[in-house]
């Protein structure tokens, strides 16, 4: 905890364009669309540059034109830098909007916000902590969304070409691990071990729902190989046609072209372990 605000400060990498497959998810969510007038949106943790909330608000305007964005980090410095570049943008001496609805302070998992958010991003936040830990922070954030709102949890590579995440209700309860990757170049899938969500990390073992995910993912990418001179994506909807015929649960199959692959919570729910 750094002087009322709960959590510790992350490493704060961060880049441009690192974060472009959490943020179109979230675009097209019923969540943010069904979402009250001027919906707001938590940037938590976004790091060493504004640029992440920045390029959320210019995504979510797209499709919500009141959205707001507003981002949280502890380190106060970082909180600083991100308000002398908000300024840029509203000197129009950026790629920016200079009107952004954007803004930046200090925070932590308490969530200090002037509204509840209809949504919570949280990336690359809680890869520092134990698993143990995970629970009560998704319980703190959680506590701050507005009825009906989610919060998302998750990780990715430092170029944005892996990454994972988790859908939380208001209730704390996960609801779905979604994977996101370049399908260019990809050799296998199971590559997502690597950017897990922490509650999910340390189970690629034999006996964990998400390591007979990946495996299964792996098997039939490899399978699917026969149609590669298709293309990648034409490789990735086969591996996961494959998979639902298998009887895997996969949802959102209006988004497999962009190489992503949704499931509902049980089917990577982590097992009980013995004290």
């Amino acid at each position: 905890m750094v002087r009322g605000h709960v959590g510790q400060i992350t490493r704060g990498t961060t880049g441009t364009n690192r974060l472009r497959r959490v943020d179109r998810w979230i675009a097209r969510h019923h969540v943010l669309r069904r979402a009250d007038a001027g919906p707001l949106v938590v940037d938590l943790g976004y790091g060493a540059s504004a640029v992440t909330a920045l390029e959320l608000w210019s995504r979510l305007a797209a499709v919500r034109a009141d959205a707001e964005v507003l981002g949280l980090e502890i380190d106060p410095a970082r909180v600083i830098r991100a308000t002398k570049q908000l300024e840029a943008v509203r000197s129009g001496t950026t790629g920016f909007a200079p009107g952004a609805a954007v803004s930046f302070a200090r925070g932590g998992f308490e969530v200090p916000a002037p509204r509840r958010p209809a949504v919570i991003r949280a990336f690359n936040v809680l890869r520092q902590y134990d698993e143990a830990e995970v629970p009560a922070a998704w319980g703190r954030m959680a506590s701050r969304l507005a009825a009906g709102g989610m919060l998302v949890e998750g990780t990715c590579d430092e170029i944005g070409r892996v990454s994972t995440w988790i859908e939380v209700g208001p209730d704390a309860a996960p609801r779905s691990l979604t994977i996101s990757l370049r399908l260019a170049g990809l050799e296998h899938p199971s590559i997502a071990a690597e950017r897990l969500p922490k509650a999910l990390i340390h189970r690629n073992v034999p006996g964990e729902g998400v390591h007979a995910l990946l495996q299964a993912l792996d098997a039939e990418w490899e399978r699917a190989a026969v149609v590669a001179p298709f293309g990648p994506v034409h490789r990735w909807r086969t591996a996961l046609r494959a998979m639902r015929d298998a009887g895997w649960p996969l949802l959102h199959q209006s988004r497999w072209r962009l190489g992503e692959l949704t499931v509902p919570w049980d089917v990577v729910r982590p097992a009980l372990r013995e004290p």
